[in-house]
């Protein structure tokens, strides 16, 4: 009876280490870093200090991931996008993706944040302005294959849903996509959206890390 409730304490033991061992911090990056995608795109970080991480990101990477800034602070303890840097001017971050990396890490883990953008769709004079909701969820761990080599990575559901419009906009439009993140190389390795999103330009919202250089 004694060894049972052993093997039974001992089997909680260990689903909680589990537990606590899949729980990811936010990586330490150095300036340096660099990370190349598929469609000659990088990303690098140039400055690392007490008040974050400053990564340019280069024209041609992701231009969504991007969200049409070029260079951009993160936060030291949760990689969210704090400001936008122009030359040494910061200035707040409200574009989306704001929360895309929101540590610490683990399955099952959900988060939303909602933000207004202003677009000129459909060719008009004057932009039309949306109020977006961003929802993630940590999925689980999968091994990821790409150019740079195969790595476990945590497997990311991103939603955007169009919530509000002052045009003609379709309320409840949804991108909807899937983010690889690999603790051994510090960022995403993989990005992936449904096939009928952006279909006829795949070889930009669709991308893959081609290699890396993590400084020390």
């Amino acid at each position: 009876m004694k060894q049972i409730i052993f093997l039974a304490s001992l089997i909680v033991f260990l689903a909680a280490t589990s537990f606590a061992q899949e729980k990811i911090e936010a990586p330490v990056w150095n300036m340096g870093d660099k990370w190349t995608f598929t469609g000659d795109g990088s990303i690098e970080v140039i400055k690392a200090d007490q008040s974050g991480y400053i990564l340019k990101f280069s024209e041609r990477k992701c231009i969504f991931e991007s969200q049409g800034c070029n260079t951009i602070l993160f936060q030291k303890a949760t990689l969210n996008r704090i400001n936008s840097v122009e030359g040494n001017k910061l200035k707040k971050y409200t574009m989306g993706l704001s929360k895309m990396l929101d540590f610490p890490l683990s399955s099952g883990k959900q988060w939303k944040y909602a933000y207004s953008g202003k677009s000129f769709i459909g060719g008009g004079m004057h932009p039309t302005a949306y109020d977006y909701s961003e929802n993630l969820k940590v999925l689980g761990w999968e091994d990821a294959e790409v150019r740079a080599g195969k790595f476990k990575a945590l497997r990311l559901e991103y939603k955007r849903v169009v919530t509000g419009t002052s045009g003609w906009g379709v309320l409840g439009e949804e991108i909807k996509n899937h983010y690889w993140y690999s603790p051994d190389v510090k960022y995403f390795v993989k990005c992936q959206y449904d096939k009928d999103w952006m279909k006829q330009d795949n070889n930009i919202f669709n991308w893959e890390l081609v290699s890396y250089e993590l400084k020390k």
